[in-house]
């Protein structure tokens, strides 16, 4: 007899190659995994037109909903390179951010949806306090630090933000 544990399904994060999410949560669907790769409509602009293009929210990401066995099936599907580790486990997305990601996207209010992360050698203009309007370089990102190069100043700024950064 089964334990309660190992059929009771949870939503996990897996990671994909670049713009291989839809083909992956397509692929998964066909093998039978529940997936859900939330997505946005984007209008972008080449030179000569512009065009809607419906784009995923999360770079890279895709969630699946499955139990602990059925986890090595996703690896059956190409495109498909690991899952989303937090504190060496498999991420685990509760039921409620998956809802309400889906109900923040399906009534219509998101119009921009844009998901950045910090990584060194990015550009940025600071946007508030001593150094408000300097631009700079990121050189290092920590959990809860950046440092800074303000090449204009000649120096560099060791930054510690309130939040945790991922």
């Amino acid at each position: 007899m089964q334990n309660g544990k190992e059929l009771s399904k949870n939503w996990y994060a897996i990671y994909t190659k670049p713009r291989w999410e839809k083909k992956v949560a397509k692929q998964l669907e066909e093998i039978g995994i529940e997936t859900y790769c939330p997505t946005v409509t984007e209008v972008r602009q080449w030179s000569d037109r512009k065009k809607k293009v419906t784009t995923p929210l999360f770079k890279s990401y895709v969630f699946v909903h499955l139990t602990e066995k059925e986890r090595a099936l996703v690896f059956d599907v190409p495109g498909v390179v690991q899952y989303i580790f937090w504190l060496g486990k498999p991420a685990i997305i509760r039921d409620r951010e998956i809802e309400t990601i889906k109900l923040w996207l399906e009534d219509g209010r998101a119009e921009h949806v844009e998901i950045g992360h910090l990584t060194p050698g990015d550009k940025i203009t600071i946007a508030g306090g001593s150094f408000k309007g300097q631009d700079a370089i990121i050189e290092k990102v920590g959990k809860k630090r950046l440092r800074l190069v303000l090449k204009s100043l000649d120096c560099v700024v060791n930054v510690k933000v309130a939040e945790a950064l991922e």
